[in-house]
């Protein structure tokens, strides 16, 4: 009725590739204020390695310090500007983790996608992202069950996210 699953997930892609786009258009103001840091920074040399102060048992920080960045800042912004057209189960700036809502694009009603975002870095790396995305469509019965997503839709959305990360670290680059 809306087309083949290829179509389906070429449609979910460029609304995706629309929202990043409309992202990158803003009027300069936003309301999320990224954390305060250096992202990549790691503190003093030697100050995470096990044999070092607090080392392997034990840590002289119970908890991240106000203002600490616990995973790459300019990760985290690009994947919270990428996925801000669907609604935000949870963000958690210490953990890396991202968790959308079910999203059902306006065009395929019977179709709703979520996604979930995994910052597993400090650094602005490639491999320092993991997306998974979830499909389900409505039957006529008006149950969810779950479909599959084509890899190409998750290598889609990390490229995105990485895309829009390269261009915030470019902007944050003090000029000369």
């Amino acid at each position: 009725m809306f087309g083949s699953p290829v179509v389906r997930t070429t449609r979910f892609v460029a609304c995706a590739l629309v929202a990043l786009a409309l992202a990158g258009c803003g009027s300069g103001r936003s309301t999320y204020q990224a954390p305060v840091g250096t992202p990549g920074d790691r503190g003093p040399a030697g100050s995470d390695t096990v044999f070092s102060k607090g080392g392997l048992f034990g840590s002289s920080k119970s908890a991240p310090s106000e203002g600490a960045v616990a995973v790459n800042a300019f990760l985290w912004r690009a994947s919270l500007d990428t996925i801000a057209f669907m609604p935000l189960t949870s963000a958690d700036p210490f953990g890396g983790v991202i968790i959308s809502d079910w999203y059902a694009p306006p065009e395929t009603p019977n179709e709703r996608f979520k996604v979930n975002v995994y910052i597993l870095s400090r650094t602005l790396r490639a491999d320092g992202l993991k997306v998974s995305v979830f499909r389900q469509t409505r039957d006529t019965q008006g149950a969810w069950s779950d479909a599959t997503v084509g890899p190409e839709v998750v290598s889609e959305f990390e490229n995105a996210v990485l895309t829009r990360a390269r261009d915030l670290r470019l902007h944050a680059a003090p000029q000369s």
